[in-house]
This record gives C-alpha cells, sequence and structure tokens, in this order.
C-alpha cells in the first residue's frame, strides 16, 4: 500500500503546481523568459509535464516512463532556476528538488506496484532481479 501512496505524495506537488501555473500564465511565461529561451515552449513543457506525466504518474500507468519525465523535468528545474548557491532560499529549493529526484528513483527502481494501472493491466511492476 505504500506505493500509491507514495506516488499520490509525489504527483500532489507536479499537479498542484500545473495548475497553479495555469491560472497566472502570462507571469509563468514572463518568470521561464528570465532564464530560458522560448518561455511560452517552456510553458508548454511545463504543463505538459506536471499535469500530463503528474497524472499518468498518481494512476500508475507507464509509471516508470512517468517517473523519468518528472525526474528530468525536475532537474531541468532545478539547474536553470534554483542555481544561485549563494542565496540560502534558492539553495534550499534546489536540495528539495534534489529530495523529489530521489523518491522518483524508488519509483523507477520499484515501479507502479499491484494499485496501479500498470499492475491491472498485468505489466511487470518490478525490475528483473
Amino acid at each position: 500500500m505504500a506505493l500509491p501512496i507514495g506516488r499520490a505524495l509525489i504527483a500532489a506537488l507536479f499537479l498542484w503546481s500545473g495548475f497553479r501555473k495555469l491560472g497566472h500564465p502570462g507571469a509563468v511565461v514572463e518568470m521561464i523568459g528570465h532564464s530560458l529561451p522560448f518561455p511560452a515552449l517552456g510553458f508548454g513543457l511545463s504543463i505538459a509535464c506536471e499535469l500530463g506525466a503528474g497524472t499518468l504518474f498518481l494512476l500508475g500507468y507507464r509509471t516508470r516512463a512517468m517517473a523519468a519525465i518528472l525526474a528530468l523535468f525536475t532537474l531541468a528545474t532545478a539547474l536553470a532556476f534554483h542555481n544561485d548557491f549563494g542565496d540560502r532560499e534558492e539553495l534550499t529549493n534546489f536540495m528539495k528538488n534534489l529530495a523529489i529526484l530521489g523518491g522518483l528513483f524508488h519509483v523507477l527502481v520499484a515501479g507502479g506496484g499491484r494499485f496501479s494501472i500498470d499492475g491491472l493491466l498485468g505489466r511487470r511492476t518490478e525490475m528483473p532481479a
């Protein structure tokens, strides 16, 4: 029962962030533009990752692939937006992103488990020995 609870807790962060971005797209695009080129594209990719992959991750559909997508997104976010290690708050956010990566790596290894769409479809949910 721990796997679906863990997935839900991790997914909550991405889903909350994605819905929050939808409420203020102009401000988010402007903020992305301070760190990256093509901010509108960055906005679209962040929504796809947070809401799309976040929802599929929550449901346990192609769990490992969604964990990998979310891990890449989290790493990119840490490197692009939380890279001022002289700023204590940014360093804290960077370290939080590393902790999220740790949780996603656990899901990459453990898979979706029995209580997931992957499990219901009979997909192998554990890594081979």
